[in-house]
C-alpha cells in the first residue's frame, strides 16, 4: 500500500511538471519503474497506459484555458501516434538502448540552445508564418517512436522543436503537445498490447499513477498561463540539459567521482539562466510600466489605448 501510495504521488508531481512544461511524465515515471526492477517494456507499456489518463484530463483543463492550437494537435498526433505504434512493437521484440546516446546528444543540444536563448530578452514578435504539416507530420512520427521505445520522450522531442521554431506561444506549445500525447498514449498501448499481451500492463502500478496525474492536471494547465514566457523557456531548458547529462555520461563511461562535478556545473549554469530570465523578465515588465504611463499621460481625457497595444507582452520566438 505505501508503495502505491509513492506512485501516486510521483504521478502527481510528474503530471504537474508534465502539464506547465509539456515534458516529463513519462520520464520520472518509467524512471521509477525501471528503478523498481521492471522490464523497460512493461514499465513503457505501464505508463502508457496511465497516460491515457492523465493526457485526455490535460488535454480537457488546457483547452478550458484556451492552450490549445488544433491545426497543430490534428497535424502533429496522428504521425505521433503512427510512430508510437511502430515503437511500441519494436520494443516488444527488441532492446533500443544503442540508440539512446545519440538522441540523449540531440536533445541535450535542444535544451542548451534554449537554455542560453531564454536567458536572454525575447523579442516582441513571433515570426512569421504557420507551422507546416511537413515540418509537423516528421516531427510527430520521430516524437511517437522515442516515446514509445524510452518510456517517455514524446514530449522532450516535440515541445523543444516547436519551441524553437518560434511560431508558437508556449503555453499554446505545452498545451498542443499535451492534447496530441492523448492518441499517442493510446496508439502505443494498442501496440504494446499486441506485442506483449494484458500481462505486459502492471496495473496496480497504472491505478496508482493515473490517480496522482488525474489530481494535478488541472492545476498544470492553470499553472502554464501564469508562468512567464521568460521563466518557462529557460526552466526547460534546465530540464531537457540535465536529464540527457545522464545518458550522455553514462555513453561516454564518465567516472563516478566526475559526474557530481558535471552536475553542479549544469546546475551552476541552469541557475544563472534562470537569474539571466528573470533580469530580463523585470526589465521587459519596467518598460511595459513605462510605455503605460506615457499613454496616460498622452490621453490624460480620453480613453487610454492598453499598455499591450503600445509595448507587447514578450513571448518565445528564439531564432534559430
Amino acid at each position: 500500500m505505501r508503495k502505491l501510495l509513492v506512485l501516486a504521488l510521483v504521478g502527481l508531481a510528474a503530471q504537474l511538471v508534465d502539464g506547465a512544461l509539456g515534458m516529463a511524465y513519462g520520464l520520472t515515471s518509467s524512471t521509477l519503474l525501471l528503478l523498481a526492477g521492471v522490464a523497460p517494456a512493461a514499465a513503457s507499456a505501464s505508463v502508457h497506459l496511465a497516460e491515457m489518463g492523465t493526457t485526455l484530463a490535460a488535454g480537457v483543463a488546457h483547452w478550458r484555458f484556451g492552450n490549445v492550437d488544433w491545426r497543430v494537435v490534428g497535424r502533429i498526433a496522428v504521425p505521433g501516434a503512427l510512430g508510437a505504434f511502430a515503437g511500441a512493437t519494436f520494443l516488444s521484440a527488441i532492446s533500443t538502448e544503442a540508440a539512446a546516446p545519440w538522441m540523449a546528444a540531440i536533445l541535450f543540444t535542444l535544451g542548451a540552445y534554449l537554455l542560453v536563448r531564454f536567458s536572454r530578452p525575447l523579442r516582441t514578435e513571433r515570426r512569421a508564418g504557420r507551422l507546416r504539416g511537413r515540418f509537423l507530420g516528421p516531427l510527430g512520427l520521430a516524437a511517437g517512436f522515442v516515446d514509445a521505445t524510452g518510456g517517455g520522450g514524446w514530449g522532450p522531442v516535440a515541445t523543444p522543436a516547436l519551441l524553437v521554431s518560434g511560431r508558437m506561444e508556449p503555453r499554446k506549445v505545452i498545451g498542443s503537445v499535451d492534447t496530441a500525447e492523448f492518441l499517442v498514449a493510446g496508439a502505443a498501448s494498442v501496440g504494446f498490447l499486441l506485442g506483449l499481451g494484458s500481462e505486459g500492463f502492471l496495473l496496480p502500478m497504472v491505478a496508482a499513477l493515473l490517480v496522482g496525474g488525474l489530481i494535478a492536471a488541472p492545476l498544470a494547465a492553470w499553472l502554464v498561463r501564469i508562468v512567464p514566457a521568460q521563466l518557462l523557456g529557460a526552466a526547460i531548458g534546465g530540464v531537457i540539459v540535465l536529464t540527457n547529462a545522464r545518458t550522455l555520461m553514462r555513453a561516454a563511461d564518465l567516472g563516478g567521482g566526475a559526474r557530481p562535478a558535471v552536475y553542479a556545473l549544469l546546475v551552476a549554469g541552469w541557475v544563472a539562466a534562470l537569474g539571466f530570465a528573470v533580469r530580463a523578465l523585470l526589465r521587459a515588465r519596467r518598460a511595459r510600466a513605462v510605455a503605460a504611463a506615457a499613454l496616460v499621460a498622452a490621453h490624460p481625457a480620453g480613453p487610454v489605448p492598453h499598455p499591450a497595444d503600445a509595448t507587447p507582452e514578450p513571448v518565445a520566438a528564439p531564432s534559430r
